[in-house]
């Protein structure tokens, strides 16, 4: 077989399964959008009160060692690192 013809089969298979793939993409973004359209209002409605209730000032936090104690848990679990090495020195709400 000629190289210049299986350099040209192969892009083309290539490039004809990446079209099926966007395709077949495309049809399933449409498909669950039409799901999704009603459970769109309720998701609103359900996010409403959480707005509302970030925009009141909250009260201090109860207990500040114990959250202190997760977030430095959190961090050495992240980092990978040994808890005794990690050392919180202030907390702010952002």
């Amino acid at each position: 077989m000629n190289p210049g013809f299986v350099v040209l089969m192969g892009l083309s298979i290539v490039f004809i399964g990446l079209i099926c793939i966007i395709v077949v993409c495309k049809l399933m973004s449409l498909a669950v959008g039409i799901g999704g359209k009603s459970s769109d209002s309720s998701e609103k409605a359900a996010t409403a009160p959480v707005q509302q209730q970030a925009s009141q000032p909250t009260s201090a936090i109860p207990s500040r060692p114990e959250l202190a104690a997760a977030m430095a848990a959190a961090i050495s679990e992240y980092s990978g690192k040994d808890i005794s090495g990690i050392r919180i020195i202030s907390i702010k709400k952002l």
